[in-house]
């Protein structure tokens, strides 16, 4: 059974430790840190098994662990994944956001050779990232529209600077067009799954991204078009947000619960 460790106690991580603790995955958190001590109690409060709360990441990463999720932010993957590879640990990335900093990308993917050390992402918020893996080297454009209610995209970068305002949008209004990489930069809790579909396809300056506001909807809905040589395929999913937190949908965290079914299971793998 293999041991694990949690970085970041909010919705996803809450979630994640629940799932755990209720044995729908062969595995046992051991040890958690949040950046908030309050939300690390909260969460161990919740458990029947409760793990170590960490003073500190350092102390997470060190921890007699097998596996480490981070779903905390793009930032603590930026300051932290590296040192976990290096203490010998795995890790899953929920903020796959910051991996399309090229920095940050050869700096997990030198960790992952040099510690002989694996780092999955889950799909997150969309399906289909198994189809444009298969198809990437015939791809040609990739193209997602992300359409969300405006209370959600609320507190983004990007309207640090925007003269949108997101209270005073009343009609479905388009507020941003431009490729993945800008696009996780200015919505780092909103536009994970663009990162996914750059890092399964054509790359982030290539992955081009619409993000549309209607305050009509109370669905996050992601809609991909890709095409290329080898034809052409699009999905849309209309995601349920998750309760706890309207930046994130529900199949994020689902998707996040089977991965680490799989990576911790002996069944058969379907579709991977």
């Amino acid at each position: 059974m293999k041991r694990v460790g949690l970085l970041g106690c909010g919705a996803i991580g809450t979630e994640i430790a629940l799932a755990i603790d209720s044995e729908k995955i062969s595995a046992k958190l051991t040890h958690v840190y949040d950046f908030s001590k309050e939300n690390s109690q909260k969460l161990v409060d919740k458990l029947e098994n409760k793990p170590v709360i960490t003073e500190n990441v350092g102390l997470l990463a060190a921890s007699p662990v097998d596996l480490i999720i981070e779903a905390a932010s793009q930032d603590a993957v930026r300051d932290n994944v590296l040192s976990i590879l290096q203490n010998r640990k795995d890790v899953m990335i929920l903020s796959a956001g910051a991996l399309l900093d090229e920095t940050i990308f050869d700096i997990v993917m030198d960790g992952c050779k040099d510690f002989n050390k694996r780092v999955y992402l889950p799909s997150g918020a969309i399906i289909g990232l198994d189809g444009i893996r298969a198809v990437q080297d015939e791809l040609e454009s990739v193209v997602l529209v992300t359409t969300k209610n405006p209370k959600a995209l609320k507190g983004a970068k990007f309207f640090e600077t925007s003269e949108i305002n997101p209270d005073e949008i009343k009609t479905i209004t388009t507020i941003y067009e431009g490729n993945a990489q800008e696009a996780v930069r200015l919505f780092p809790a909103n536009i994970n799954v663009a990162a996914l579909l750059s890092l399964a396809g054509i790359g982030s300056e290539k992955t081009r991204v619409r993000i549309v506001a209607d305050p009509a909807t109370d669905k996050n809905t992601h809609e991909i078009q890709a095409q290329g040589k080898f034809g052409k395929f699009s999905i849309n999913v209309e995601n349920v947000p998750s309760p706890s937190n309207p930046k994130t949908s529900r199949l994020a965290t689902l998707s996040a619960i089977e991965c680490l079914r799989k990576i911790c299971g002996t069944t058969l793998n379907v579709g991977a």
